[in-house]
């Protein structure tokens, strides 16, 4: 399917339903001419990834979603696929009504869907339920379908939304279809990609029904996908003074791990120098590990002092700790003013004291850290990532990345960034690390906070799925530091 312009938009449930009444009234696309291109979209995808498809049942909603799949489940019969229809309701709704009587006229039946009957056999399930046409749980009677959909054997292929999942926001407030593939209408909900969504919307396909580029003018995307990317080729000339010096301070008694993963992928994204500022017991084993790490013992803000003046960019909060010695190098650093990475203890601690940033900083929370920062919970942070994500770049002053499935990126200027890789082996220790490192030689070599965010961000994802071809489960961070390497020089493509 071919690139569209607007491919790496992602927008609100609101604004795209602004679009659907522009293409309608604007470029004078009657609503039913939308679902059939819709429908059309739909049977096309099913087609491409199950050609050998003989029976296909489709679960229609009252609105437009069940529109699609009236007009889809005709289709399927013209094209001699043996078609069942359940539907929720025994009438539709607005061009559902005309989708829904031109399968009957032709001689399609539908069947009333009733808790606790059987589904029926079918080697493709299709989800025409509701769409982005729902925002809360669904009610029982639905929720036991969504269930017994998602409990069957047989693919199932969503149109425009998973039914029961928010395409605002990534959540699911009840039941929600686990689709393999989904098929999105007219523009990318931005909600289909992070959070619970990716649980949910299998392989993921947009298609914006033969719209002109002008229905999405005036219309700026809430948030964008990011692209493939690394930084050009060095002068013939560079040396390493011209690559930065980035300081990493971390690494607490038992947590040299932590800040040698950071040093090391700091070296790795193309620091010129990278030094450490850790505990005096981590020195032989870092030397010993990486040499190219200067190593130095610090016990205290006088000794770190010296360190944070010859640096360019502070890297804080791996293995750091919120003990004593682990707090006074933070506000020794963080009080330097100079450009700033800060994770881990570095954000429980920045929760218990919060300030706004001047100089360029890079926050990168996960979702109990971005709790803390907001003194809020999980629960409140994961079930609105966007808003999240805005709200702790608008309150510190600061580029945040919230990481996660789909990891977001926001600067303060309210600019959103969506990552579409990574993957589930990267849920393990030591990755949160490497990313400080990444991004604290990326503003080092001369990005600037968003860029560094947003390039680091890719770099370290896309390095994780190149290393998880060997499998996701047991995959360590080490594991993506040769695979970094290349993505920083392009050398390897997407």
């Amino acid at each position: 399917m071919p690139a569209h312009p607007h491919s790496h938009d992602l927008y609100t449930v609101e604004q795209v339903r602004a679009l659907d009444r522009r293409a309608i009234g604007g470029c004078g696309v009657p609503g039913i001419e939308l679902m059939r291109r819709a429908a059309w979209a739909g049977w096309s995808s099913l087609r491409r990834h199950w050609p050998e498809a003989r029976r296909i049942a489709v679960y229609c909603g009252p609105g437009n979603n069940g529109g699609d799949g009236f007009l889809l489940a005709l289709l399927a019969r013209e094209a001699g696929v043996q078609v069942e229809l359940l539907a929720l309701a025994d009438v539709a709704r607005g061009d559902a009504a005309l989708a829904r009587d031109a399968w009957t006229q032709s001689g399609g039946t539908v069947r009333r869907w009733d808790v606790g009957q059987a589904l029926p056999p079918a080697d493709v399930h299709v989800d025409a339920l509701y769409g982005t046409g729902l925002r809360r749980a669904p009610e029982p009677d639905v929720a036991a379908l969504i269930e017994a959909i998602t409990g069957t054997h047989a693919p199932v292929l969503a149109l425009d939304v998973p039914s029961g999942l928010d395409a605002d926001t990534g959540t699911c407030p009840g039941a929600a279809i686990r689709a393999d593939v989904t098929v999105s209408f007219i523009a990318a909900k931005r909600g289909l990609h992070t959070g619970h969504a990716a649980d949910h919307v299998g392989r993921l396909e947009l298609d914006v029904l033969g719209l002109p580029d002008s229905v999405f003018d005036g219309t700026p995307a809430d948030a964008r996908m990011l692209r493939p990317g690394h930084l050009p080729p060095r002068a013939r000339a560079a040396h390493k003074g011209n690559n930065g010096h980035v300081l990493a301070v971390g690494g607490d008694q038992g947590t040299a791990g932590a800040i040698r993963l950071c040093g090391e992928a700091a070296l790795r994204a193309g620091g010129g120098l990278v030094s450490v500022a850790t505990h005096a017991d981590h020195l032989l084993a870092l030397n010993c590990a990486r040499p190219e790490l200067m190593a130095h013992a610090v016990d205290g803000p006088q000794a770190l002092q010296p360190l944070i003046d010859r640096a360019g960019v502070l890297a804080v909060g791996p293995g750091l700790g919120q003990r004593a010695w682990g707090h006074a190098l933070w506000l020794t650093a963080l009080d330097a003013g100079k450009p700033l990475v800060l994770d881990a203890d570095g954000l429980n601690l920045l929760a218990k004291e919060p300030r706004t940033f001047k100089a360029a900083t890079v926050l990168t929370p996960h979702p109990g850290e971005a709790a803390r920062l907001l003194q809020g919970t999980v629960a409140s942070v994961e079930a609105d990532r966007f808003a999240a994500v805005r709200q702790l770049s608008a309150r510190y002053g600061a580029v945040v990345v919230l990481k996660g499935a789909g990891s977001l990126i926001a600067a303060p200027d309210g600019r959103v960034a969506v990552c579409p890789w990574g993957n589930p082996g990267m849920a393990s220790g030591g990755m949160g690390d490497l990313l400080t490192g990444i991004v604290a030689a990326l503003l080092a070599q001369g990005c600037d906070a968003w860029e560094a965010a947003c390039l680091g961000v890719g770099l370290h994802a896309r390095a994780g799925d190149r290393a998880a071809l060997g499998g996701e489960r047991g995959l360590l961070a080490s594991d993506l530091l040769p695979v970094l390497r290349r993505l920083g020089n392009g050398l390897d493509h997407d």
